[in-house]
């Protein structure tokens, strides 16, 4: 088989399997609306890390509705003057809800961090309390899943290099893409910091390895699937790929599981 035809099976073959698991996507919105239940779903990873196009296939067919996505952009004066987790609370799901966050509250871990967006005492703060929040989420009846998509430096390079040269992605493009691969490394220790801190029972992290998208996809659908309960599930579709979604862990920070 030629490489072209090799790629066009591989194509073909990612379709048909996004579209069996868009339908389940459709049955668990039937049973988020039947049963009154409150969804957030959070997707973190460093920018080019693959959360957009994730996202988009997941509400592709979905009931405008009853899903949203949550997309913050730089807060405002007001928003920095207040309790940090206040700019975020009025976007909680309500029942028969799925919310979406691309980027959420971790920002503060992350990009804010390593930009100097905050100082050590906000970002301590944020560390030490997310659990307890995130906790008292959970409690209170919102199903929470925290999705960490995780790229390696070249992929990185190779995506946003794909942004500055197509017209239809350069709306993604930010002064923050520019010191990505510079600040590489910062980024890392960041991310290590975040995964181990605020890795906890009631919310923990699932990392999924995304330099290849289309795998991604499917498994982070997969997984979120496997991971929720709904009428008329189709278990037989639904196991990810444990080599490309997996819960987070040390080791993996360690062993290459994880992009250094």
């Amino acid at each position: 088989m030629s490489k072209k035809s090799s790629e066009k099976s591989a194509k073909q073959s990612y379709k048909s399997a996004l579209k069996e698991l868009q339908i389940e996507l459709v049955k668990l919105q039937n049973h988020i609306i039947k049963h009154d239940e409150r969804i957030l779903i959070i997707f973190e990873g460093r920018d080019a890390g693959g959360k957009d196009g994730t996202i988009k296939r997941i509400i592709q067919h979905l009931s405008p509705r009853e899903i949203r996505v949550v997309a913050l952009g730089k807060p405002s004066d007001r928003d920095i003057n207040t309790w940090y987790f206040q700019r975020y609370t009025p976007h909680l799901p309500a029942a028969q809800e799925l919310v979406l966050f691309n980027r959420s509250w971790y920002n503060r871990a992350g990009v804010e961090r390593v930009m100097g967006f905050c100082n050590d005492e906000e970002y301590h703060e944020f560390i030490e309390t997310v659990s307890n929040y995130e906790q008292l989420l959970v409690r209170s009846g919102v199903k929470l899943l925290k999705y960490y998509l995780d790229i390696s430096k070249k992929e990185q390079k190779k995506r946003l290099q794909e942004r500055q040269q197509d017209p239809l992605k350069q709306w993604k493009s930010s002064p923050i893409d520019k010191s990505a691969q510079k600040h590489w490394h910062e980024y890392s220790e960041a991310r290590n910091i975040m995964l181990a801190r605020t890795h906890h029972l009631s919310a923990p992290w699932t990392v999924v390895k995304a330099d290849d998208k289309h795998a991604a996809r499917v498994n982070l659908i997969k997984d979120l699937l496997f991971r929720l309960d709904y009428k008329g599930k189709n278990e037989a579709l639904l196991l990810p790929d444990a080599n490309i979604v997996f819960n987070y862990d040390e080791c993996y920070l360690h062993n290459g599981m994880i992009a250094p």
